[in-house]
């Protein structure tokens, strides 16, 4: 691994939601969910990263936000299907992230709020641009998705060490 090359870690929130009568994890995808996740794999296809591993949340609306962007994507990573990304902490994920192989370089999580907006500002010790204006102004909207920069191995993740270096959500 090369200091040139650092890792890259996105943070990507569900698309919204529907609130039929059934358990939290199986809610799906409202109509206007499924809109967003399709555009915001195009944004994701936009950045031109390419990406060795997905870490999705187990609970259908993570399940299908990622089903409709990854076809986006001109290359389709190894997804796993994590149980402890549902409604985890900062630090939960913090620890699912130290756990990754050093081989993957350039992963996407696909969470839940409070989660990973939680986790996107613990993470950037440092943001380009105005990166994290925008994203202190929006919040972490259903389907919006926050791009940080790493230096150093998967098991040195811990808070501050990333430089958030883009933020994109539906209304942008």
């Amino acid at each position: 691994m090369s200091v040139a090359e650092p890792r890259r870690i996105v943070l990507f929130r569900h698309a919204k939601a529907d609130w039929p009568q059934v358990p939290d994890h199986e809610r799906p995808l409202a109509e206007r969910g499924r809109t967003d996740a399709a555009v915001a794999g195009r944004k994701l296809a936009d950045t031109g990263i390419t990406f060795d591993l997905a870490l999705c949340s187990t609970a259908t609306r993570t399940r299908e936000t990622w089903k409709l962007a990854v076809h986006e994507l001109s290359h389709r990573p190894k997804t796993v299907y994590e149980e402890r990304v549902y409604e985890a902490s900062p630090g939960e994920l913090i620890a699912v992230l130290n756990e990754l192989p050093d081989d993957a370089r350039n992963v996407i999580l696909i969470g839940h709020n409070p989660g990973v907006h939680a986790l996107a500002e613990i993470l950037a010790g440092s943001a380009d641009g105005d990166a994290r204006e925008r994203m202190n102004r929006r919040g972490f909207p259903a389907a919006a998705f926050a791009l940080l920069s790493y230096d150093g191995p998967w098991k040195g993740v811990e808070p501050g060490v990333g430089t958030l270096t883009d933020y994109w959500a539906p209304s942008e």
